[in-house]
């Protein structure tokens, strides 16, 4: 008796042994299977931008929804080309900056065939020549003198800077003018203080943007089309970033607002707010927008 006691315990301890092993196996294959749906903590992705306001608010608040889902999110600012470069070489991982088909259109054709083109951010933006409107121009083709013949532009190499020194070739009016390079920043610098003293100034000038919301300005419009049509703002990955991060992806696909959304936080950031809280701001004032981006995001 004693000894069939004992077989019996061993082969009871024995069933039980296995069933512990398969019960972990299972559980950690279901682990692992969450694991590889959940998005993964402190994944780090890095989008590149262009410094303009338009680029410095959406970036904030796109990199914020992808923060709040978990990952570790770089954004950095960098040069026209360089952006574009740093995409298609896979340095960056995405950016929602690609101005087309006018500003970028030198970008694209160099860079194009090396990124995943996720489509239109944002409709309805529009560049070209922006005056105060108490001067008294209309017309690209109306310019004589004013603000001494020059031109205030942003960074050379940008869409709208190329479309300002095509105007000055084919608007015989504009013969002897030139356009000055300098930087978004400077540019709006400048446009505020001829504004506040009433100067003449002319401004390579794009939109959305803060500064329609700050003074009273207006086009000066283009009979010969140099500076194009209306334009979109797209966004543009790395190739394998779908592969790689798929939800983040796809919440870059997802992605896109209007004009107004993005001009309230470009006025929160020269109000004085900073990017990273101006961001955060909107998108807990913006749950409904948030959703739409995050759908399909497990």
């Amino acid at each position: 008796m004693f000894k069939f006691n004992r077989k019996y315990v061993a082969l009871i301890t024995g069933l039980l042994l296995i069933l512990f092993i398969a019960a972990c196996g299972s559980n950690e294959e279901s682990d692992s299977r969450s694991g590889e749906d959940a998005v993964a903590d402190n994944q780090e992705i890095t989008l590149a931008y262009v410094e303009w306001d338009t680029e410095r608010a959406s970036t904030h608040v796109v990199g914020k929804v992808l923060e709040d889902l978990g990952y570790d999110v770089k954004v950095t600012p960098l040069d026209n080309a360089v952006m574009w470069e740093a995409v298609a070489s896979g340095e960056a991982d995405g950016m929602v900056a690609a101005w087309m088909p006018g500003t970028h259109a030198a970008q694209f054709e160099e860079y194009g065939d090396r990124v995943v083109d996720l489509g239109e951010n944002l409709e309805g933006a529009k560049i070209g020549l922006v005056v105060p409107s108490y001067m008294n121009v209309n017309s690209i083709a109306d310019l004589t003198d004013e603000a001494d013949m020059t031109i205030t532009g942003i960074e050379p190499g940008a869409g709208v800077v190329a479309g300002a020194e095509r105007a000055v070739e084919e608007y015989d009016n504009l013969e002897g003018w030139t356009v000055q390079t300098s930087s978004g920043g400077a540019m709006t610098t400048a446009l505020g203080e001829a504004y506040d003293n009433e100067e003449e100034i002319i401004v390579t000038g794009w939109n959305p943007h803060w500064k329609f919301q700050k003074y009273d300005l207006k086009y000066l419009e283009d009979p010969k089309g140099t500076f194009g049509e209306e334009e979109v703002i797209k966004t543009m990955v790395r190739e394998g970033l779908k592969e790689d991060m798929p939800e983040a992806y796809q919440v870059l696909d997802n992605f896109y607002w209007t004009p107004e959304e993005m001009e309230e936080v470009m006025t929160a950031i020269q109000d004085g707010a900073d990017p990273i809280d101006a961001a955060a701001t909107w998108v807990e004032e913006n749950p409904e927008r948030v959703a739409e981006w995050t759908e399909g995001v497990k």
